[in-house]
């Protein structure tokens, strides 16, 4: 660690942060966008990053309208081509249709942003820095958990499309298959760090199997906090099986569509990721700074790397998830998809805050979600049940009794229609 350097106007601690002549902290540009990302409240820090994100893609929408952008041309011939091809409805997607593609965010944005999980009681506590260093690495463990086991669900999202899918853009049909595929595969290179696209960069066998993973960018957090690599990996709190079953099986099952894949893995798993992630990084640094823990920026990587990318992660989604939102049910569809991602998240947060800090926190039944985020059926209900049953004993704390579980994460409407009336 480099330790902390005074001088006349400032104070440097580690590679972290600076602190100005009033005391306050300011955190150095490598680290966040937001310098005075401590003198903030959660609340405040998650209304920012609403904004910016909205103006994030209000601009790049924008964009696509300008003739110098090559996105501009790839859709423009796409459109003539859809216009040569009787009953082709690809020029009466959102993209074509002015305004109706920001209108489409903006709405699903709120949806997901509103919600309660990225204000969870343990995010909150986290970003206060109202922790130990012995919850601090009980929450590591136990959140690397989560990270190793998610990223896989984007291949399976990326895996349902095909060419044997249904679609009405006719001669477009396969076109678009495929670039859903590119923007799902950019992920994918993005976590386990293998993007390339010429020969010569193509890396060596050891460079593949030396990949800067987000794995491996997490285990520099657990060399931060003196955890040897042995006592790393640790078997799963149940709430934590809970929302790695629930984003698999939304991505991947094929009682979900895959317009209710694609938007968990884009809408669902992206966009509240770097606002919550800011605050773990905020809470982390704080803490670091006040008990003068050994923690530099190289050990905070893969909460620095998810606070930058994960929004254009998020709008490159959303932009082919246009594609497949043709009308109100589709936007429902999406609703009911991030919802589910949602509850599991927020359970996983429950069960982390009671393991962390050895106390309850509410549910989500318990704090009584607004109508808008409830289910409307029990598909995932009903294929969480069967997916614990299939779990190595080994990988769930108290596996036994996992699998004979029957509450779920999940949170339903009063009236839900039987399974065969879902769409």
């Amino acid at each position: 660690m480099t330790k902390s350097q005074r001088g006349p106007a400032v104070e440097h601690f580690s590679d972290l942060l600076k602190i100005q002549p009033d005391g306050s902290p300011r955190l150095l540009p490598n680290i966040h966008h937001i310098p005075e990302l401590l003198d903030l409240d959660a609340e405040t820090v998650l209304a920012r990053f609403k904004a910016d994100q909205r103006k994030d893609f209000s601009r790049i929408i924008a964009e696509l309208n300008e003739p110098d952008n090559p996105l501009y041309h790839l859709f423009d011939e796409l459109r003539a081509i859809a216009a040569r091809d009787p009953n082709n409805r690809f020029g009466q997607t959102a993209l074509f249709r002015t305004g109706k593609l920001e209108h489409q965010f903006q709405h699903l944005h709120d949806h997901v942003m509103d919600h309660p999980v990225w204000r969870h009681p343990f995010f909150v506590r986290m970003f206060e820095g109202r922790f130990t260093s012995r919850q601090l690495v009980r929450f590591a463990l136990q959140y690397f958990n989560q990270v190793k086991n998610t990223r896989q669900c984007v291949a399976l999202a990326l895996g349902r499309f095909s060419g044997f899918q249904d679609l009405p853009y006719g001669t477009l049909n396969e076109r678009v298959s495929e670039l859903t595929q590119i923007v799902l595969a950019q992920l994918i290179a993005d976590e386990y760090g293998v993007g390339s696209h010429e020969l010569d960069d193509y890396p060596s066998m050891a460079g593949l199997f030396g990949s800067a993973t987000h794995i491996v960018m997490y285990r520099k957090l657990f060399d931060g906090l003196g955890i040897p690599f042995e006592e790393q990996d640790v078997a799963m709190l149940q709430g934590v099986a809970d929302n790695v079953l629930t984003q698999r099986l939304v991505a991947g099952d094929p009682v979900f569509s895959r317009l209710e894949a694609l938007s968990s893995v884009g809408l669902g798993m992206e966009w509240g990721v770097p606002e919550f992630f800011t605050l773990l990084l905020g809470g982390v640094v704080r803490h670091a700074w006040r008990n003068d823990v050994p923690i530099t920026a190289d050990h905070l990587d893969v909460f620095i790397a998810h606070v930058k990318y994960d929004v254009l992660h998020a709008i490159s989604v959303m932009l082919v998830t246009s594609f497949y939102a043709e009308d109100e049910k589709a936007v429902d569809r999406i609703k009911g998809a991030v919802n589910a991602l949602m509850a599991g998240r927020y359970g996983m947060m429950t069960e982390m805050y009671r393991h962390v800090f050895d106390e309850d926190c509410a549910g989500l039944a318990d704090i009584h979600p607004a109508d808008r985020y409830r289910l409307r059926d029990r598909r995932i209900e009903q294929a969480l049940l069967r997916a614990r049953g299939e779990v190595a004993d080994a990988t769930v704390i108290d596996a036994a009794a996992y699998k004979q579980r029957q509450d779920t994460p999940y949170v339903f409407a009063q009236v839900v229609p039987p399974l065969e009336q879902t769409p």
